[in-house]
């Protein structure tokens, strides 16, 4: 099914993933939502990732600084030359957001496993709470791809010129303003709603029930139903960024746009702005 996908070559299953567990060319890297689930058992010669001190800054709203982030794979034992092989729990969403980081400050060999966490626990693989030390590397950023990364003032024009696509990826209640984040998640905005001239495809709509992505003929008709496709640029957002980068990830390695940006500000950051025009109807669930 993979190999129907514009770039297959960035998603592995779980029996490859097993298979190269040994492999001293890859990097197994969890991600979780919950941050304590990596502890209670992960890939036997996985490293975690803390999404909230890790993958954030730790002072302002940002994402890592190209040194934090040099530090980060460092510490991980990655090079340069490094294959990293992520995967996390809630279908993949913050192994999407590293993904994009990772893609953002210019490191190309990285994979994501299909179905993530959900799908090796299901299929009753090693799990191990061993955590494992790798020898430090000396990890550069040469380049940035800031054509990944959509921030406030290109959504703001994208708004006024309604020039791109805009992809609201939250479930229908957040979309609509009926709340303003899901029970039990801390971070909020001010207002609920959506960004005007946004289509609601939630991104739990692109997976399967064991956590894998749907096959490409039905992502394409899940996004062009709503009028989603390659012509414009398409930018992608939830809540905090990590359910957009799921989205962000379908839409550029498995159904090939060109032209994909995760706006990872997303709804904490628009919905808390000034002066900013917001849609509560729920019409473009309809389009």
């Amino acid at each position: 099914m993979a190999g129907q996908y514009a770039h297959p070559e960035v998603l592995v299953t779980t029996e490859w993933a097993q298979a190269h567990l040994n492999d001293p060319n890859l990097r197994f890297v969890e991600v979780d939502v919950d941050t304590s689930a990596y502890e209670q058992g992960h890939l036997p010669g996985a490293v975690g990732f803390n999404w909230q001190t890790q993958l954030n800054d730790p002072v302002r709203r940002d994402i890592p600084t190209p040194s934090e982030m040099e530090n980060l794979l460092s510490s991980a034992g990655i090079a340069n030359d490094t294959t990293v092989v992520l995967y996390g729990d809630n279908n993949n969403w913050f192994a999407c957001f590293a993904f994009w980081l990772l893609a953002y400050y210019g490191h190309e060999r990285a994979l994501l496993i299909d179905g993530g966490r959900k799908k090796w626990v299901a299929e009753n693989r090693p799990l191990t709470t061993e955590v494992p030390s790798y020898p430090r590397t000396q990890y550069r950023i040469t380049r940035t791809n800031p054509e990944l990364r959509a921030r406030r003032d290109l959504v703001l024009a994208t708004v006024a010129e309604r020039s791109r696509h805009l992809v609201d990826v939250r479930s229908v209640p957040e979309f609509t303003g009926e709340i303003i984040a899901p029970p039990g998640m801390p971070e909020t905005a001010q207002r609920g709603g959506h960004i005007p001239g946004a289509v609601n495809v939630p991104w739990s709509q692109a997976v399967r029930e064991d956590g894998t992505f749907k096959p490409p003929e039905e992502l394409r008709e899940l996004y062009g139903s709503k009028g989603i496709d390659a012509n414009k640029e398409v930018i992608t957002y939830c809540r905090i960024g990590e359910r957009s980068s799921h989205t962000w990830f379908a839409l550029k390695y498995l159904l090939g746009f060109d032209k994909v940006r995760n706006y990872d500000g997303s709804w904490t950051e628009y919905g808390n702005l000034i002066d900013v025009p917001i849609e509560r109807d729920a019409a473009a669930t309809r389009t």
